[in-house]
């Protein structure tokens, strides 16, 4: 059997792999909230202005096959105006298709398709 000091020196080394385990873990974490978030935020980003642009396309396609005031282009419409809210509502801005910038106020018009 080994003795006392030998037991707690050993036990001391095992704890000691296990907290350099326990700190590389800990590190590991950290650098990834600390630097994942802009990389996620510019993601979110660029996911929000390709929905808006979708649903811009989307409309005009549906205008000009169906109609300014077609059901098809009301629809249209209607999800334009949920991904520019969900833009907002993530992002507090937009981005405008027609002049290619974003909007820091939520200023957009609802009718800006009808004057096309």
């Amino acid at each position: 059997m080994k003795n006392t000091h030998e037991r707690i020196t050993l036990a001391w080394e095992r704890s000691a792999s296990g907290r350099s385990l326990l700190t590389a873990a800990v590190l590991a974490a950290a650098a990834f909230f600390l630097f994942a978030p802009s990389h996620l935020q510019a993601e979110d980003i660029d996911r929000c202005q390709r929905r808006v642009q979708h649903a811009e396309h989307e409309l005009h396609e549906a205008i000009e096959h169906h109609g300014r005031h077609s059901r098809q282009a009301n629809h249209e419409r209607r999800e334009l105006h949920a991904a520019r809210e969900r833009c907002w509502r993530e992002r507090q801005r937009w981005w405008d298709e027609h002049e290619h910038r974003w909007h820091t106020e939520r200023d957009w018009d609802e009718h800006d398709h009808d004057r096309d």
